[in-house]
């Protein structure tokens, strides 16, 4: 496979924004209007992952309407790389 192949592959990128731990019969008991309550706190970096993997670290920004991210590091970008 050529590298211009390899570079054309979709890959689905997420952002992570936190997490919180739930025992089933409190996910159980989820419904419209329940607040969740993350392990992360107000300013704190967002994980950008891409293929599950964390990639970089950011902060959320808005973009006319919608939601962004503005990377603020990288993790490991001379391997992404090939160097």
């Amino acid at each position: 496979m050529k590298l211009g192949q390899i570079q054309d592959v979709k890959v689905k990128m997420e952002v992570v924004l936190g997490g919180a731990e739930y025992t089933v019969a409190e996910v159980a008991g989820i419904g419209e209007g329940t607040i969740i309550e993350l392990n992360t706190l107000a300013g704190e970096p967002v994980e950008l992952r891409a293929g599950g993997e964390r990639i970089a670290l950011g902060e959320v920004v808005v973009i006319d309407e919608s939601f962004g991210i503005r990377v603020t590091s990288i993790d490991g970008g001379d391997k992404r790389q090939g160097s």
